[in-house]
């Protein structure tokens, strides 16, 4: 079986999917989910944050690895999550209606 993480970090393949490369993509994510999906990813992948930071800070940005690059990406997500999951406690944030994000430049990965 193909894995899309660093070993270390097996319990968070069934999250593959919010590996994700773009801000856009990871709150058009969290947007399309509930908050039981939101809740599973956080609860697997919040308790690996410390970790995962600890790893990627040895890792170079300059030859990143495919599977060092969806982790990163997938803390990003974490990231966009948190709000929702720790404080709104729903997909979207409160009170916004149909307001959204739209990122001109992403960083460089």
């Amino acid at each position: 079986m193909a894995t899309v993480f660093p070993p270390e970090f097996a319990a968070l393949e069934p999250f593959a999917d919010w590996a994700v490369p773009t801000e856009k993509a990871r709150y058009a994510k969290r947007i399309a989910s509930t908050m039981d999906e939101l809740d599973a990813f956080y609860n697997t992948a919040f308790p690996l944050l410390r970790d995962g930071t600890e790893y990627l800070q040895g890792v170079s940005m300059a030859d990143i690895s495919e599977p060092d690059k969806h982790l990163l990406w997938l803390f990003c997500a974490l990231v966009t999550v948190a709000f929702s999951v720790e404080a709104w406690r729903q997909p979207r944030v409160p009170d916004t209606g149909a307001a959204s994000i739209d990122a001109v430049f992403e960083p460089a990965v």
